[in-house]
């Protein structure tokens, strides 16, 4: 008979005469497909359907505009002013409640950080006068909102929570937090008005209040109000716990859920709070919820840096929070839900929090996923045409890119036989095991390793190297080469000495490293090591040649990697050329002349060399042929498992 592992997290909730079938909610997150007028389409829909597919109680639309005059802070924005767009908005509402699941559209306002508006011609507003470098660095003027506005921008919530109602969407979020609009009336640093709105708490609850009000009156009272507030700005200067357990006090009772997230977007090291980093532990911003809910009766929800199904059924069973809602957890493996409600918590992809999915948003303008391919092509899965005829496929290499390789190739009914030639699943990254920010990395390895070893299409061959040979004696279909790099040793005077290392050994042998660490390459490799070792107490000092450290495409790791950096004390030099080690330590030349640094251990961290010449013997080996991840050229976690992914889903088609 059938048990539910997790009781709590899987007892439905019922908030303004809705059903809510759990407690997992999909957190908002932004649009990122839209066309002309910023109507969403199939691949938007696509995005948010398959969260609902994949069990979530409730999926909600991030960022929607109540003003598309002075509301704007992104391009992309839904606008709830727009009637036009009510098609394409009822078409994404039924594709999430088709799957028993509430839809869900969060309502926003830039305030005074409206930079698209601003930027289009219009005056923006906020509770005061302000001139800003604006939340993203833009330089922006606002005015003080006037009564006509305030109750211009009060009409406009109601209208816009209106319309998402007609829409088919079952519930409203109000955007509260992170220095939007409501945030900005309710926060002593941004609403230092003197007048109805403004001069003590119960001043600058007023707005909130008033929106709050006028959008009850909208929708009725069968119809539940979600809010989500920063229960802390987590800057120095900013409000505390104490008084965000004051804004909770204030709404109770006014709304249907309070959502508490942290953090404000008008400092900027305080994005990776908001969003926690993979420096910052599981559940970092549980403890602002699990306060607020002391004070309040109505439900409250926690949010940030939550994958774990253990952990959400203790936030619910402890009563530090009724509900959890999750972002990249959920972007990493919808299915997340379904898994764990099956009993099958092992097979759950948990999000490493490694920022690809908001750095490509930012540089791209799409959301996608280091560890699920399907994010961003989900349009591309749902039609995938299936395999005309099963081929044997060997695959070359076990490592982040080969192993995904043979789990998709062997889904698609292929016989697979995978080689490693160490002794175990993994690849390179293996290495990183005893690190603590890593440790959702270590997690997904071993759960790719754990789905390789139930997949019945999959022959597991350790300690084997594919060779010509090999490959002659296995007379493959089929062969997907992912044998990888290493590391790039450049021609440095004394870089064969006994105390120079690479990252590699050092992530799996940090005792063995010296008290002073000379790290040559700031790339992610060489100051995510750097941050590794002095966590552990070592002095460590990073050499680059370039103008400032290199996180290549992924804005967001390299700002939480500064913020680290900064903590740590780490000491970086930057156009610095290595021009020879010796064993007391290096010597750089810099744009003051030569300077020496001391260390009894260096660490080449310069780069990847792809194994190409390997690859390049199979190519002739087999009637099919594929070469992926870095033995094409060193990259990322995402790109080798989206190559391996595609890659794997073409073999044997036409």
């Amino acid at each position: 008979m059938y048990q539910c592992p997790y009781p709590y997290l899987f007892t439905p909730i019922v908030l303004a005469g809705q059903l809510f079938k759990n407690r997992i909610f999909a957190s908002p997150t932004g649009l990122q497909h839209n066309h002309y007028g910023n109507h969403p389409i199939n691949e938007t829909i696509n995005y948010y359907e398959r969260k609902a597919i994949g069990g979530a109680a409730s999926v909600c639309i991030g960022d929607a505009m109540v003003d598309s005059e002075i509301a704007l802070a992104n391009g992309n924005h839904i606008l709830l002013d727009d009637p036009t767009g009510r098609p394409h908005l009822n078409k994404l509402s039924e594709a999430i409640r088709r799957h028993g699941c509430v839809a869900s559209m969060e309502m926003s306002h830039g305030g005074n950080a409206a930079r698209i508006s601003y930027g289009q011609g219009h005056k923006i507003y906020g509770p005061v006068e302000s001139e800003s470098p604006g939340a993203f660095g833009q330089p922006i003027h606002a005015y003080a909102m006037d009564d006509e506005i305030i109750r211009r921008t009060i009409r406009k919530h109601a209208e816009a929570a209106a319309f998402a109602k007609a829409c088919g969407f079952g519930m409203v979020t109000l955007h509260g937090g992170h220095g939007w609009l409501l945030h900005q009336f309710m926060s002593p640093i941004t609403n230092t008005r003197t007048d109805e709105w403004g001069g003590s708490f119960e001043k600058r609850m007023r707005f909130p209040l008033a929106v709050i009000q006028a959008i009850r009156e909208a929708v009725g009272p069968a119809f539940p109000i979600e809010i989500r507030l920063s229960g802390s700005e987590v800057f120095a200067g900013g409000y505390d716990v104490e008084y965000g357990v004051r804004i909770a006090r204030a709404l109770d009772g006014k709304v249907d859920l309070l959502h508490i997230s942290a953090g404000s977007h008008e400092v900027a090291e305080v994005f990776t709070v908001t969003h926690p980093s993979m420096f910052l532990e599981d559940g970092v911003n549980v403890k602002y919820a699990a306060e607020i809910k002391k004070h309040v009766s109505t439900p409250v929800a926690t949010v940030g840096a939550l994958s774990d199904p253990e952990m959400l059924e203790e936030i619910i069973a402890s009563g530090k929070a009724d509900v959890v809602e999750l972002a990249r957890g959920l972007i990493c493996d919808p299915d997340l839900p379904r898994k764990a409600r099956e009993g099958r918590q092992e097979e759950i992809v948990k999000c490493m929090r490694c920022f690809t999915c908001f750095s490509s948003l930012m540089t791209r303008g799409q959301i996608c996923c280091a560890l699920n391919p399907e994010i961003c092509n989900e349009a591309d899965v749902k039609f995938a045409r299936p395999a005309p005829e099963p081929r044997t496929v060997l695959v070359a290499g076990g490592g982040i890119g080969g192993m995904q390789a043979a789990l998709t190739a062997a889904k698609q009914g292929h016989k697979v036989i995978l080689c490693e030639k160490s002794d175990r699943l993994g690849g390179v990254l293996l290495c990183e095991e005893k690190v603590p920010f890593k440790k959702h990395l270590g997690e997904y390895l071993a759960h790719q390793a754990l789905m390789i070893s139930r997949e019945k299409n999959i022959e597991v061959r350790l300690n084997t190297e594919v060779t010509p040979a090999l490959a002659k004696e296995v007379s493959p279909d089929v062969i997907v080469a992912a044998l990888g790099a290493r590391p790039s040793i450049p021609p440095i005077p004394g870089i064969d000495g006994s105390n120079v290392t690479v990252a590699e050994k050092v992530y799996m042998e940090p005792e063995k490293a010296g008290k002073k660490l000379v790290i040559l390459g700031g790339g992610l490799v060489g100051c995510e090591l750097a941050i590794f070792m002095a966590g552990l107490g070592r002095e460590v000092t990073v050499l680059e040649m370039a103008p400032s450290l290199n996180s290549g495409t992924n804005l967001l790791q390299g700002s939480s990697i500064s913020l680290e950096i900064k903590r740590l004390g780490i000491n970086v030099c930057l156009n610095t050329k290595v021009t020879k080690i010796t064993p007391e330590g290096v010597t750089g030349e810099g744009k003051d002349g030569e300077v020496f640094f001391p260390a009894d251990t260096v660490v080449c961290a310069l780069g990847m060399k792809p194994n190409r010449d390997e690859a390049a013997a199979l190519a002739l080996c087999a009637p099919e042929y594929h070469v992926l991840g870095d033995c094409v050229v060193p990259a990322t976690v995402y790109q080798a498992t989206n190559a391996a992914y595609f890659e794997a889903l073409d073999i044997g088609k036409a």
